[in-house]
């Protein structure tokens, strides 16, 4: 298992970092790899990617959702993986976007690339593309502002 950390600073209002990051079916327009995500109720997603020439479908979960704060979850199926999104307010017009993720690679190719730093390297690279594709709008595509509770406040 390993644990990735990048983070972004972003030019935009930390609820317009927060309800973009929200719109989970635009993320194949600034993440490398993600071919198609789908949003199957307010916590659950389905996900399509190709890495390496190896296309992988998996369900995951949204544990937890808290507005201009985080977003949270955990993979169902499929490769495992864990991670939140945290949204820090640096001033009225930046934000700095921090994401935590546990990653274990499957197969041969993807466990060498973890070793080679690779993972890393790619949510270091999607943060940067987040970082364009927000500021290049200069606004959010939508939003969604509700919460969800972990599961051990309820």
């Amino acid at each position: 298992m390993s644990t990735i950390t990048e983070s972004v600073d972003v030019s935009v209002p930390v609820s317009t970092a927060y309800n973009q990051w929200t719109q989970f079916e635009s993320f194949p327009q600034f993440m490398d790899g993600v071919r198609e995500i789908r949003q199957l109720d307010d916590t659950h997603t389905h996900w399509v990617t190709q890495v390496g020439g190896v296309t992988r479908e998996f369900d995951a979960t949204i544990t937890e959702q808290r507005p201009d704060e985080r977003v949270a979850w955990k993979s169902d199926s499929g490769p495992t993986h864990a991670g939140v999104i945290t949204f820090h307010r640096l001033d009225n017009t930046t934000t700095r976007v921090t994401a935590q993720m546990d990653i274990d690679p499957e197969g041969f190719v993807e466990q060498i690339g973890d070793k080679l730093g690779l993972l890393n390297h790619r949510v270091n690279a999607d943060m940067k593309r987040f970082k364009e594709f927000i500021e290049g709008h200069g606004r959010e595509t939508g939003a969604w502002r509700d919460r969800v509770e972990r599961p051990d406040q309820h």
